[in-house]
């Protein structure tokens, strides 16, 4: 699809954001790194795994193999809403694309489905839209509730286990008419949400996210007006309060149910915001879902191009992954980890760097890999995304495995990147076959483990490490 020459100002996609706070904490780091971090012992991570063999052993078959998607990104057909407000008011004066029917998983949920199972993907994740399902205060659509059941028996039907998002940063039109998140009661309201969607599909092995990412929900809200800075601290307290219902209401329909509060892991700032989210609900989560998107290195200052919205043009670090993991093990022992979201942005299909998505993958898989066979307890990994979607705003930031053009193509062809194929081959063989080295080469001295990143490169060769710590 030919992209045209306007630039979209409305809000960045979750990833970029992301990539603009790393651009931020580049900035800081690089004059007040050398007095703020002290030399520290090699202990995991990249620079452990420097020692590890090529890949490691396979991963075990009960791993979570996944994709991700998002209701109002690729739905269609979207109620009235937060979301759908700011897309109907900003899209006719050029701010941002219309959301229009996005990629009509709405309908075509059977095919999209299909492509999921034929790679092999064993769980898939997709986001519940309040707004379609509680239109008006208090009133339910059975109509959609009945959709999502049909769904939820597909995903299962195709031998894959659902992982259901709450809130992915959509709430209804009525919540928002009465202050969204600040509402008084957008608490209680949420939680007899969460009450409803979790009686309904709970059980079964159902996984559970109650807010994607409650930091850049907050920034998105921001945004589109709905909030200002001097409400962070009472934003974080509502999501936390909702959360923590969500969570008990998950258990009651399913004691054994698994649940987690999603977030974004950010080299250097990662300490930081771990205090903002991750300390406050770590004992209301089972498992902890991350985030990971960028790194940032000596020798990758390409976190600086997100400041411009030029996001496409971040470098991916795949090692990071490993570094990402290492940092939430030690943070939050004995809680298994989750990649919940993982991709590589291009520019309507393309990047100036022609790194392929599959080479990507594979890349990322074989340090996903490394951490599995180095002791860490990663339990599953989901790509961001299964199609290219609406992200926020704009359809030319694309992270589909299934590239479809929406703006251009009315059939919304679903055509395979090399990211397919990739996937296929990890899943079957439970990771990269024996012998396989990266494409891309590893980053230097990357600015969440400095010095030791340094001193101790990472390697994609050597015999594997042990747990430490």
């Amino acid at each position: 699809m030919e992209r045209t020459s306007r630039q979209v100002t409305g809000p960045t996609p979750a990833p970029r954001f992301v990539a603009t706070l790393l651009a931020l904490v580049l900035l800081v780091g690089t004059v007040v790194l050398p007095a703020a971090v002290a030399p520290v012992a090699s202990a995991g991570g990249p620079t452990a795994a420097a020692d590890a063999g090529p890949g490691g052993p396979a991963i075990a078959p009960d791993f979570h193999w996944g994709v991700a998607t998002s209701g109002f990104q690729v739905e269609g057909s979207n109620p009235d809403s937060n979301w759908k407000r700011y897309s109907d008011a900003t899209s006719p004066s050029g701010q941002s694309d219309p959301v229009g029917d996005a990629v009509d998983f709405w309908n075509r949920y059977p095919e999209d489905i299909a492509n999921a199972a034929a790679m092999g993907v064993n769980t898939f994740r997709f986001s519940v839209e309040w707004a379609r399902i509680e239109p008006v205060r208090g009133e339910y659509d059975e109509a959609a509730l009945t959709r999502y059941d049909r769904i939820i028996e597909t995903i299962r039907a195709r031998g894959m286990t659902p992982m259901i998002t709450m809130v992915h940063f959509v709430y209804p039109g009525w919540l928002a008419d009465e202050g969204g998140m600040l509402a008084p009661g957008a608490v209680e309201s949420f939680g007899r949400f969460a009450e409803l969607v979790t009686d309904r599909w709970a059980g079964d092995g159902t996984l559970w996210v109650t807010f994607n990412e409650p930091l850049v929900f907050f920034k998105h809200e921001m945004t589109i007006g709905r909030v200002g800075p001097p409400d962070f601290s009472r934003f974080l307290d509502a999501v936390e309060a909702a959360h923590r219902l969500g969570y008990a209401a998950a258990h009651r329909a399913d004691p054994h149910a698994m649940v987690t509060m999603n977030e974004a892991y950010l080299p250097l700032a990662t300490e930081f915001t771990d205090t903002l989210v991750a300390d406050r609900v770590a004992d209301a989560v089972d498992y902890v879902g991350i985030d990971y998107y960028y790194g940032v290195a000596l020798n990758n200052l390409t976190a600086a191009h997100a400041a411009v919205d030029d996001f496409a043009a971040v470098r991916p670090q795949p090692e990071g992954i490993y570094e990402a993991i290492q940092h939430y093990a030690r943070s939050y022992p004995g809680k298994p980890i989750y990649i919940v979201e993982n991709g590589m942005p291009t520019r309507d299909g393309h990047r100036a760097d022609a790194i392929e998505r599959g080479d990507f993958l594979r890349d990322t898989v074989f340090w996903l890999q490394r951490a599995v066979a180095d002791g860490y307890p990663v339990i599953g990994y989901n790509h961001w995304s299964l199609v290219d979607n609406y992200e926020w705003g704009d359809y030319s930031a694309r992270f589909g495995l299934y590239r479809v053009d929406a703006l251009s193509d009315p059939a919304l062809t679903r055509h395979p990147t090399s990211g397919v194929e990739a996937y296929r081959e990890i899943i079957a063989a439970g990771g990269v076959e024996p012998g396989y080295r990266p494409v891309l080469p590893s980053a230097w001295c990357s600015l969440a483990t400095m010095p030791d990143s340094c001193l101790n490169p990472a390697r994609a060769d050597g015999p594997l490490a042990s747990l430490v710590g």
